[in-house]
């Protein structure tokens, strides 16, 4: 549906965006996060012709955005971080200004109910709430049935039942075909509505892939938080984990005190009901230490697994890290 190709954008001195390349597949949601002044907004601006690159090449369904903007303009539709209307133009008139661009437009007043607007369609663009502007944006972008949405900052402004109303409106629109570029600085919902993240850190894509994808990428590891019924020498617990490879430290929480790496010495140490073992291992340690445990008798009578979140793995990947972020194709 789209192709970005090294594309590279400078305002004066600041390099905004350098070196970025990724595709969008038909049907998916793809979401464009990072840190703020990352480059998100102008990669999306110059997919959608709004800006034009430096270097690069941008193909939109197939055409130039800077070419053929007439072309891809009954076909795309596009919700602007920042965006104004005439201050006396009331919302339903704006709706129906922009379903008569249209050939075949949806239905604005249905668009309007699904985004709670239903009451705010005789309402001047002057005396809506800067969350009612933004559920109109989002009306409008979607009002002429784009085959391809790009949607910057969703949810910004809205309250917790508005975010979650846009989010199930989003994924019926995906579901009836429609292929959506997001940017999002909400971990949340990245992780509800896309099917792969592109992360720009500073210019570029510093990594990509599924939400899972990120998480296993930056961290890696898995922890597993562990109560056994009786009273047991961490000793014991040690010498059933010995040849699980997979895992890589275990600790207590509670009376007991830390038991170090794996391997080390063992500390007269007595784990009861109410501590906690904290086992730390690679993705893959949650079955072969629950059965080691088992084969041991020391089966657990409380499980957490966590394996960290994709607001974890976005500061482990952004700009943080001493060094650069080296260009990743997508």
């Amino acid at each position: 549906m789209a192709r970005v190709s090294h594309l590279r954008k400078t305002y004066g001195s600041t390099v905004a965006v350098d070196d970025v390349s990724l595709d969008v597949h038909r049907g998916e949601i793809l979401g464009v996060l990072g840190p703020n002044g990352a480059g998100k907004t102008t990669t999306v601006e110059c997919l959608t012709g709004l800006r034009q690159p430096d270097q690069g090449t941008v193909r939109l369904l197939g055409l130039d955005p800077a070419r053929d903007g007439r072309r891809l303009r009954p076909r795309v539709g596009c919700q602007l971080q920042e965006s104004e209307l005439p201050a006396k133009l009331r919302a339903g008139e704006a709706l129906d200004l922009y379903a008569s661009f249209y050939d075949d437009p949806a239905d604005g007043r249905a668009l309007a109910a699904d985004l709670g607007l239903a009451t705010a369609l005789d309402t001047p663009y002057h005396g809506l709430s800067g969350g009612q502007k933004q559920r109109l944006s989002i009306a409008l972008a979607l009002v002429g049935r784009p085959e391809l949405a790009v949607l910057d900052e969703l949810t910004t402004g809205l309250d917790p039942q508005a975010r979650r109303d846009t989010w199930d409106l989003i994924e019926g629109v995906r579901a009836d075909g429609v292929t959506i570029v997001l940017v999002t600085h909400f971990m949340d919902e990245a992780e509800r509505l896309c099917d792969r993240l592109v992360l720009i850190d500073r210019g570029r894509v510093a990594a990509a892939g599924t939400p899972t994808d990120l998480v296993a990428q930056a961290l890696g590891e898995q922890v597993l938080r562990l109560r056994l019924p009786d009273p047991v020498p961490l000793a014991t617990v040690r010498a059933a984990l010995r040849d699980v490879t997979e895992v890589t430290d275990l600790a207590v929480e509670g009376p007991g005190t830390p038991a170090g790496p794996a391997g080390g010495p063992l500390p007269d140490v007595v784990v009861g009901p109410s501590d906690e073992l904290v086992v730390t291992g690679s993705r893959a340690v949650t079955a072969p230490a629950l059965l080691a445990l088992a084969a041991a008798d020391l089966e657990p009578v409380d499980v957490v697994a966590r394996r960290g979140t994709l607001e974890d793995a976005f500061v482990a990947l952004t700009s943080s890290r001493e060094t650069e972020p080296t260009p990743v194709e997508v």
